[in-house]
């Protein structure tokens, strides 16, 4: 009996705490094969261990707006896989205000992502300045249809954007990627333009990435960058007239990442003139109430970040809401706090694993949820939420997601990951306060603290390590120890 009651996740001391002092806590755990296990748990005026995190309940580290995730053609074609009923059900766990995940916003990229079906834009006509052949053909079909089946389940949801790669006539490769691959028809012989004028070494090797790109991908003539500025303003336009609102936008997905599939590198001052010259007077003009956020930064080099903002184009000029940051940027998030601390900071795009759809990928993005939380990141955006089979793109890349579809079957499994994520979204809602956190992206246990809209505790809890481990917190003047069991992952919710 003992054993069963640890691993739940509660020592028998907390269970056998029952005064009229004690606070009463609902546990939820899940491990891997095993998921979301309820049972009781008690805090009490005594504690066997030190604790690991200490509340007094008003502290606010950051206050919570939501979660979201990406909307791509794959994600909708794996969808449609699924009989209606089951569409509707998924949707449900996903994004209703009573489901599962209570996901509140979603992200849409401006064109072909990594996760079309193939590459396209909404502007294939070369030297069309007016955009007179702008073209929303796809997103009629695929990602606008996606958001209405996710509307009917949240009517509330918002919409923020970004291109991976603008269309590629308006690029100096005329292409769509970045470099030459065997998944697309770029000339490799183009593969030397990341490198001309490149004198951009890394000073380590732990350095993300090694080079960079020695000129700006999108051409810099004002011709081609008002253009583009009016193809963000368009997009904006036709979502919205599609019932589709859009709150924000971003210049560029991954402007660090040099890809095989949609792409472009930007230099820093190329970023601070396209933003301050062009895209925020456009949106000024014609969208006041749309947010520009500076991102999505994929690099762990400061000094790109701090070279857009402190760009003498900018000449004081408050143009960004926030910033947004995903892979490797989350390691300079505490730099740029402390230089930019009136920035609002999010995370954009959880990290995809390699299609394992395993319990390992849960507990990595277990981590990663606990690290942008952890350094004030107050909305979280995830990738994939569902894909078929392998996870595989058009581009050959193998990735997870919170849903895995058999194509053959036409039936669906919720992964690990989709518990990892449930364990914070369900509970950690928009108004919740991070109080205190312990751990990070790789220790063996974390810990965060937090108090919902209702004044209650809410604590997310996890251990990746191979034997059980205790930790203690202690919320004002009681303690809940937790016994966690071997790479399992924890929910307590004060109750009344």
């Amino acid at each position: 009996m003992t054993h069963i009651l640890k691993y739940l996740g509660v020592s028998v001391l907390a269970l056998i705490t029952t005064s009229a002092s004690a606070q009463t806590f609902t546990c939820y755990t899940s491990t891997d094969g095993d998921y979301w296990k309820e049972s009781t748990v008690f805090a009490s005026e005594k504690a066997e261990g030190q604790p690991i995190v200490s509340v007094n309940g008003d502290e606010s580290v950051m206050t919570f707006k939501g979660w979201g995730t990406c909307f791509n053609e794959l994600g909708w074609d794996a969808l449609q896989v699924l009989p209606e009923e089951k569409q509707t059900e998924l949707l449900k766990r996903i994004f209703a205000p009573d489901g599962d995940l209570k996901y509140t916003h979603g992200r849409f990229s401006l064109g072909a992502n990594d996760y079309a079906r193939d590459w396209y834009s909404a502007s294939m006509v070369a030297g069309d300045f007016e955009l007179r052949y702008f073209d929303m053909t796809r997103d009629l079909s695929t990602i606008i249809p996606y958001m209405h089946a996710a509307q009917k389940q949240n009517p509330d949801l918002w919409f923020w954007c970004s291109p991976w790669s603008p269309p590629a006539w308006m690029k100096i490769n005329q292409d769509y990627p970045v470099l030459s691959s065997r998944y697309n028809k770029m000339d490799r012989r183009l593969d030397y333009l990341l490198h001309r004028n490149s004198d951009l070494k890394a000073r380590s090797r732990d350095k993300f990435p090694d080079w960079l790109a020695g000129e700006d991908f999108f051409i810099q003539d004002p011709r081609y960058l008002k253009a583009y500025a009016d193809y963000f303003c368009r997009y904006i336009e036709e979502y919205g007239k599609n019932g589709i609102p859009v709150k924000r936008v971003m210049y560029q997905n991954e402007a660090y990442s040099y890809t095989a599939y949609p792409g472009c590198p930007w230099t820093p001052h190329g970023a601070a003139v396209f933003n301050a010259e062009y895209l925020a007077p456009a949106l000024k003009a014609k969208f006041p109430n749309v947010e520009l956020y500076l991102g999505t930064f994929n690099t762990n080099r400061f000094e790109e970040v701090d070279g857009i903002l402190s760009d003498d184009v900018m000449n004081g000029k408050d143009i960004f809401t926030g910033l947004g940051f995903q892979w490797e940027g989350s390691q300079i998030i505490p730099q740029v706090r402390n230089k930019y601390p009136h920035l609002k900071i999010v995370q954009t795009e959880s990290e995809c694993g390699s299609g394992t759809f395993d319990w390992r990928a849960a507990e990595h993005t277990f981590g990663i949820i606990n690290d942008y939380l952890g350094k004030g990141c107050e909305e979280y955006t995830f990738w994939n939420v569902i894909l078929c089979d392998r996870g595989e793109s058009a581009w050959g890349w193998k990735q997870n997601a919170l849903i895995r579809v058999d194509s053959r079957a036409k039936t669906a499994t919720l992964t690990p990951e989709f518990y990892a994520v449930k364990h914070y979204s369900h509970f950690v809602t928009a108004g919740t306060k991070l109080l205190g956190a312990f751990g990070g992206r790789t220790g063996e246990t974390s810990a965060m603290v937090f108090k919902n809209p209702a004044g209650k505790y809410v604590i997310v809890a996890g251990n990746r390590a191979n034997a059980e481990r205790r930790l203690t917190l202690k919320l004002g003047g009681k303690y809940l120890e937790m016994t966690l069991a071997p790479h399992s992952f924890q929910t307590f919710v004060e109750g009344d």
